[in-house]
């Protein structure tokens, strides 16, 4: 018997209590790096949602009389108006970011949950079934996989058009066989244990098991790879805007920001630069957050 539970119960009150395993990895893996990009993605994340109060220029509006005004406290004409400057039209490079942000969270947010959805469901279909089905599957995955993703996302938008749908489909499509071929795997390795053959000897039905015995399995390993998938999405993003086939101007986006901005980099530095940060920053904390639910979800750290 445990020694706490001979005690009287005032001196139980009084015992220490012991840490879950959980807590203690929380605690082993939550390092400085891990607390500043929380700090830093809570941050963007509030900035962009509230830029309306945070701003109150409007990003497209234009301002010739303040074009390629520096960024403030950069010399004598930087104005505390527009603190990070304005680009080639007046249009106000601070304002420009937070909602430019917005879109990019909102693209990698929505893509990332249609890229899990699909490839989540064809993997444990594929996966648990087997057969004509699983090859079916994995056929259509090493198709996606080929293709060169670039000159996929040309042909889409010259077909389709630039819209912000096309384009969170086409970060979708990017990820999706990810997705599957991880649930595949772990659905492949998870189908043969004992407590699932003995759910098919006692009648449960193929959905009942996935959603009741292989799903919860599979839950940890596809919330860390969402999130680093979210930063890989808004990467796409980005360069799909810089290439001039993802989000269209006068509609803000960090990307076409970059591409606006190449053109001034002797002269106007800021216009590319400062969404440039923004958009590293927000990449690099969602990186270090994923690489730290990896490590909080390893069973196997002791």
């Amino acid at each position: 018997m445990d020694n706490v539970a001979k005690l009287d119960p005032i001196q139980q009150a009084a015992a220490p209590r012991r840490e879950s395993s959980f807590l203690q990895t929380w605690r082993r893996n939550t390092t400085l790096a891990v607390n500043i990009s929380l700090v830093v993605l809570i941050a963007l994340i509030l900035a962009v949602v509230f830029a309306e109060q945070i701003t109150p220029i409007d990003p497209v509006s234009q301002s010739l009389m303040n074009r390629l005004s520096p960024p403030f406290g950069l010399n004598e004409t930087g104005s505390w108006e527009f603190p990070l400057g304005t680009d080639a039209l007046g249009r106000d490079v601070f304002s420009r970011i937070l909602y430019g942000g917005r879109i990019s969270l909102a693209i990698g947010g929505v893509a990332t949950l249609l890229g899990l959805a699909l490839g989540t469901v064809l993997g444990l279909l594929g996966g648990y079934i087997g057969g004509w089905l699983d090859q079916f599957v994995m056929y259509l995955v090493d198709v996606q996989l080929s293709l060169p993703f670039l000159l996929l996302a040309v042909a889409v938008a010259l077909v389709l058009g630039t819209s912000l749908t096309v384009l969170v489909g086409l970060a979708a499509l990017a990820t999706w066989p990810i997705y599957t071929r991880i649930v595949r795997a772990a659905v492949l390795s998870v189908r043969e244990r004992d407590y699932v053959i003995a759910a098919q000897a006692a009648g449960a039905g193929g959905f009942h098991i996935m959603v009741t015995h292989l799903f919860p399995s599979l839950v940890a390993p596809l919330l860390v790879l969402a999130t680093l998938s979210v930063g890989r999405i808004i990467l796409l993003e980005a360069g799909l805007s810089f290439l001039g086939i993802g989000i269209q101007p006068p509609t803000p986006s960090w990307g076409n920001m970059i591409n606006e901005g190449r053109d001034y980099l002797a002269s106007a530095w800021w216009l590319a630069t400062m969404p440039g940060i923004a958009l590293a920053l927000l990449t690099m904390a969602v990186g270090t957050i994923g690489d730290w639910l990896r490590d909080l979800a390893d069973v196997t750290v002791s």
